[in-house]
């Protein structure tokens, strides 16, 4: 059997262990109160649960890895060749990362480039980034570098904004100012997320409305180039997944007892303690689940890096979009995106075990 047919066959396996795992559930030992999956939904609305969720969930997010998987494996041939003698699977995708497709050399430049972006990601500015090559983001290694780095950077920055407002919307304000905040915040982005980020170009560019105002209180004697500076591609980011923030960390905190906080204030504890011992800790599954998907989603972003990036701002999702648009070297496309989620995978997990969050706490 192809590798690629089989691919189709396993939604329907795991469809069949949803099924069995909804079944198994009445067998076990439960609270008396606490009733099953289909006694709570009914045999007919559980069952559609299961097909929508098992659709959803197998279709439009597992079957493409699936398929992208099997197809990093293979190499780049014509579609007559598909399945034929010369269609077997092979890690020449993969090396091609590291070693030189042409004559098998180790690609020493690659490599160079990513030892010096790990080094240069800890002990220099983020907008700088020059090896000794060129610039960093013009080698495949050193894009996929810089995009983990600046998500990582994204995710911090959206953090530190969202954290203060939902604080103030699920404990300090009232209804109708949090009503307001939330208008605010959704209504933007009822606007594509492209349309946003070419007015975000326009505010941000040489003769946009930020210079213009810059030059006129006398701030700066020319324009900031604020796209070449990546300021552009950090402010997009952040902007674009905003909501995927502040969302998670609302709903935790706005759980939190609020008895516990003038607790700790009549006890004399100043203000950041409260934040870090009492509100945090208890917020953490909310965190770990906004910065999780902002992390993830800033690697993964296509349009706003290429809208807002500099020239000299290489993202590795457009290199992955030149493989399979423009090259249309699909196996290699699909070995990189593999590679980089495998990577953004392994940084959350990462994270997670490092600040003592389980996986389950996240999806609460």
């Amino acid at each position: 059997m192809s590798s690629r047919l089989l691919v189709f066959l396993i939604p329907f396996a795991v469809i069949a262990i949803f099924w069995v795992m909804a079944r198994s559930e009445k067998k076990l030992a439960h609270d008396p109160t606490h009733k099953s999956f289909f006694e709570r939904n009914g045999m007919v609305l559980g069952i559609t649960f299961i097909m929508l969720v098992a659709f959803w969930s197998l279709f439009l997010v597992v079957l493409p890895y699936l398929y992208m998987v099997v197809e990093s494996f293979h190499p780049k041939l014509p579609p007559m060749q598909r399945g034929g003698p010369d269609d077997v699977l092979t890690l020449q995708q993969y090396k091609s990362f590291f070693v030189e497709p042409t004559d098998g050399s180790l690609n020493t430049t690659h490599i160079r480039a990513f030892i010096f972006s790990l080094l240069t990601s800890v002990l220099v500015t983020a907008f700088v980034f020059e090896p000794m090559d060129g610039p960093l983001p013009t080698t495949h290694m050193g894009a996929f570098v810089f995009t983990l780095f600046t998500s990582v950077v994204v995710t911090a920055f959206n953090f530190a904004i969202c954290y203060p407002l939902a604080y103030y919307m699920a404990q300090a304000g009232s209804l109708q100012k949090v009503r307001l905040i939330m208008l605010a915040l959704i209504v933007p982005y009822w606007v594509n997320e492209i349309l946003r980020a070419f007015s975000l170009r326009l505010l941000l560019a040489s003769k946009g409305l930020i210079n213009q105002a810059l030059l006129g209180l006398g701030l700066t004697e020319k324009p900031i180039d604020f796209l070449a500076l990546d300021v552009g591609l950090y402010v997009g980011l952040s902007y674009a997944y905003l909501l995927v923030m502040i969302f998670p960390l609302y709903n935790a905190i706005e759980s939190l007892d609020k008895n516990q906080i003038e607790a700790a204030r009549d006890l004399g504890a100043p203000w950041w303690k409260i934040h870090r011992d009492v509100v945090i800790p208890y917020a953490k599954p909310g965190i770990a689940s906004g910065c999780t998907m902002v992390f993830m989603l800033a690697a993964g972003s296509l349009a706003a890096p290429q809208v807002l990036g500099g020239p000299s701002t290489l993202w590795f999702t457009s290199i992955v979009y030149d493989f399979f648009f423009q090259a249309f070297n699909w196996p290699r496309g699909a070995a990189y995106a593999f590679i980089l989620l495998a990577a953004c995978i392994a940084f959350v997990m990462l994270m997670l075990r490092l600040f003592k969050v389980s996986l389950g706490e996240t999806i609460k």
